[in-house]
């Protein structure tokens, strides 16, 4: 009897031993590393694998038999049975492909260890169906324990090695799940040949249709090289797979860091996005992979490339998303793709609205602004002298009167509201096609075009005027000031927009000097005088300079002796042109130009170089404007002209408007103290008039305050004017401020005052104003001989023993 062990252990070939377990091990390896990606493909890709997988094992089992068989020789004839033999080959992949099928159809523990015996099962029918394919001339019988143990530990560890490799795969598991394989497939296979005893029966022929040894050598060494080529291919297919995966994984990374969302295309088909276009659509990345570009920004695609192109994003839930697409050339996984970065441009696109919006509309009250304003003009210009005769076109510029004070008065809010409010009571009266917009400040402008009826302008005025008043009467404490309106037609006052709206504002100019609150049409009249301020305005630039100005002074005297305390300074122009020109005529044009603050440099110069020559300490009186008084400098000047002058300071007095100090009340205090240091005294002028506010007594550090001349005329004819004068002058007594009288024309006015114990008087029946040489007397100076007339023609109706001067009608400096 020959058993196969007895020929193992004493009669086989080491080489051949060798070289089959390496095939065993190389097609396990190779199978196992396969099994991977069975289980990561998808439907399509996955019976590819399946089908390499299983043809490299298959082969690879059916190559350790064969070549394991050859390990030893029996001593006597022997051969293979070529069917039985190929029979064995297609059992052993068949059913190695089943196993891992099942082994990777679900990712449980039962799949797992069914399909690894399905495994274990293959190997014993290649096994044993290859030995059956063995023919030897005798007997051969089987020891059946042995050939249940070969079964039994092949069809375990095939179980095991399958369950190692899928329950969690890495480099160690890989390893682990081949050593078991390997095990399997040896073990079977040497248990299985242990199990078979030969006994020699020359009697028994073999067949004439079997292969001889070394034709089934060659055999053995074809499926060996297949087994290498499978082998090698399917190592290179893994290391090219996880190369791969490597930089799929690298650039996922990569784009997923990025801020912008990262699409990676294959023509038009997304392979790849990142977590920053997942939630800019709201999709998963899952359900991005594999769609079209054009399911995510239209059908039309079309110029799309390296230039920003912007597109619409469909949503998850179909809203559009304004992005930004730009495209560019890249090689993934050894492919040219393209990647595509898109930008979320809708906070963009919010901040060009935004930037349209204040370029056309004025922030504060929503109205279009003065570009929006000019283009509409100009657009409605235009269709008009395209439509020719029979319509107007109306522009109504408005101004809000004393605006500028009230806003000063009551802060920049309270200012602001009344601008929005004004805007709603405007947009309220205005019909379809008509347009109103803000200039700037608190100038507005209407456009009103298709005008049948120049008039329908006025009734546009007068309607918002109407409305402003309304407004002004429902508001708690006045919630409007009043407006003022001009008006200019197209094409009857003018041939262009530049001077329709020159006539506009001409016209409006006219509605302020004649009572404000109403509205004026443009006049042919009206731009002669328009150009004559406009030239007026030039000639008081120079008239400094030309020495044009020059300076006349009215007494002040007590009211109880009629002693002589000083002189208020006047200025006057004498053009060479248009000879005098009253104070109330040009003080107005140069406050409006800013001439104003040059003039009143002038006259407190001149006032204080005059004074400064008197024998008698008498006070000067100088007008300061507002544009001097916040002036950072003003104190500055002051002090100069005091030492440049040699005047002493407490011979000079300012006199200040309460409207002079609304504009910026904490500038003014300052200056105001920063003069008083200087001993000049202070008064407050025209008091009762204007913002006139007892907390301004006490703010102040006025030294004196004068009362307007319009509350001195007829008072002690008038009982309500008599009782505001006493209330003042007791104000006065009470705060130990003199009070100065103005505008005193009669002898009842003047005893009326010395009555109520009135310390100073100024006016017509004191004195009238004059040339400094004319009171040569009073001043200390010598004068010509018509300053002693003036003097000797004084009346002693009141002070018997003191002349009083005859008076006529005097123009203050820096009032009408």
């Amino acid at each position: 009897m020959l058993t196969v062990y007895n020929c193992i252990v004493n009669e086989h070939d080491l080489r051949l031993i060798a070289l089959a377990a390496l095939i065993c091990g190389i097609s396990c390896f190779s199978a196992v590393n396969l099994l991977h990606h069975i289980s990561r493909s998808t439907d399509r890709n996955r019976l590819a694998w399946l089908m390499i997988a299983a043809t490299s094992t298959g082969f690879g089992i059916w190559a350790t038999h064969f070549i394991a068989m050859l390990a030893f020789t029996p001593g006597i004839p022997s051969a293979y049975d070529p069917a039985l033999s190929v029979l064995s080959l297609a059992a052993s992949v068949a059913l190695t492909a089943a196993g891992m099928w099942i082994a990777t159809w679900r990712d449980e523990f039962d799949y797992h260890l069914v399909g690894g015996a399905v495994l274990g099962g293959g190997i014993a029918a290649m096994h044993y169906i290859g030995m059956a394919a063995f023919e030897v001339q005798g007997r051969i019988e089987w020891n059946l324990l042995l050939v249940a143990v070969s079964l039994l530990a092949g069809v375990t560890l095939a179980a095991l090695a399958l369950r190692v490799v899928l329950r969690r795969p890495s480099l160690r598991a890989t390893s682990v799940g081949a050593v078991l394989l390997t095990l399997a497939i040896c073990t079977l296979h040497f248990i299985g040949m242990g199990a078979v005893s030969i006994f020699p029966d020359s009697s028994i022929a073999i067949s004439q249709y079997t292969i001889e040894p070394t034709s089934q050598a060659f055999a053995a060494a074809a499926a060996t090289l297949v087994i290498l080529v499978l082998s090698a291919s399917a190592l290179w297919i893994d290391l090219r797979f996880r190369r791969q995966k490597l930089e799929v994984d690298r650039m996922h990374g990569l784009a997923n860091a990025a801020v912008e969302g990262l699409i990676v295309c294959d023509g038009n088909r997304i392979i790849s996005a990142n977590d920053s276009i997942a939630r800019l659509t709201g999709m998963a990345t899952a359900t991005l992979n594999g769609m079209q570009l054009g399911d995510l920004f239209g059908a039309d695609m079309s110029g799309f490339g390296e230039q920003p192109q912007e597109a619409e994003l469909s949503g998850r839930d179909g809203t559009g998303i304004p992005v930004e697409l730009i495209a560019r050339s890249i090689d993934y996984c050894g492919k040219p793709h393209n990647v595509v970065a898109v930008r979320d441009i809708r906070e963009r696109k919010k901040a060009e609205l935004e930037i349209l919006r204040l370029a056309h509309f004025d922030p504060l009250t929503g109205l279009a602004n003065r570009r929006s304003f000019s283009s509409r003009l100009e657009t409605e210009i235009a269709a008009l002298d395209r439509a020719g005769k029979g319509s107007h076109l109306a522009l109504l510029l408005l101004d809000l009167d004393r605006f500028k004070e009230v806003n000063d008065l009551y802060g920049h809010g309270a200012g602001d509201a009344m601008l929005q409010k004004v805007a709603h009571c405007a947009a309220g009266i205005l019909r379809q096609g008509q347009v109103v917009a803000r200039l700037g400040g608190d100038e507005f402008a209407i456009i009103a075009p298709n005008l049948t009826d120049p008039l329908e302008a006025g009734r546009i005025a007068s309607a918002l005027l109407t409305v402003m008043r309304e407004e002004n009467r429902l508001s708690v404490g006045g919630g409007l000031v009043s407006a003022s309106i001009g008006i200019a037609l197209y094409p009857s006052d003018a041939e262009n927009q530049a001077s329709l709206i020159s006539h506009a504002d001409t016209a409006l100019y006219r509605a302020k000097t004649e009572g404000k609150d109403t509205y004026r049409y443009f006049e042919a009249s009206m731009g002669a005088e328009a150009r004559d301020k406009r030239v007026m305005e030039h000639e008081l630039r120079q008239a400094v300079a030309r020495q044009e100005f020059y300076l006349v002074y009215q007494p002040q005297k007590e009211i109880s002796s009629g002693k002589m305390v000083g002189f208020e300074a006047l200025i006057r122009w004498r053009h060479p042109t248009r000879g005098d020109v009253p104070p109330n005529i040009f003080i107005p044009v140069a406050e409006e130009s800013g001439a104003i603050g040059q003039i009143g440099d002038w006259v407190l110069t001149a006032a204080c170089e005059e004074a400064a020559r008197w024998e008698n300490p008498l006070t000067v009186a100088v007008n300061v404007s507002a544009v001097q008084l916040h002036n950072t400098n003003f104190s500055r000047k002051v002090h100069e002209t005091l030492l440049n002058s040699r005047l002493a300071p407490g011979r000079l007095e300012l006199e200040i408007t309460e409207t002079a100090l609304v504009k910026d009340m904490p500038r003014a205090l300052a200056t105001l103290r920063q003069v008083k240091a200087l001993g000049v005294r202070v008064a407050m002028d025209d008091f009762g008039t204007g913002y006139s506010s007892l907390s301004n007594l006490r703010a102040f550090p006025f030294d004196k305050i004068k009362i307007d001349g319009s509350f001195i005329k007829s008072v002690d004819k008038n009982g309500q004017v008599a009782a505001i004068v006493r209330a003042v002058l007791g104000l006065g007594r009470g705060l130990g401020l003199p009070v100065l009288a103005e505008g005193v024309e009669t002898l009842g006015e003047l005893k009326f005052l010395d009555a109520e114990a009135c310390e100073i008087g100024q006016g017509y029946y004191i004195g009238r104003p004059g040339l400094i040489e004319e009171f040569g007397d009073l001043t200390g100076v010598e004068a010509p001989t018509v300053g002693s007339k003036a003097a000797s023609c004084a009346t002693e109706a009141f002070w018997p023993s003191r002349p009083r001067l005859h008076s006529r009608r005097a123009f203050r400096g820096f009032r009408a």
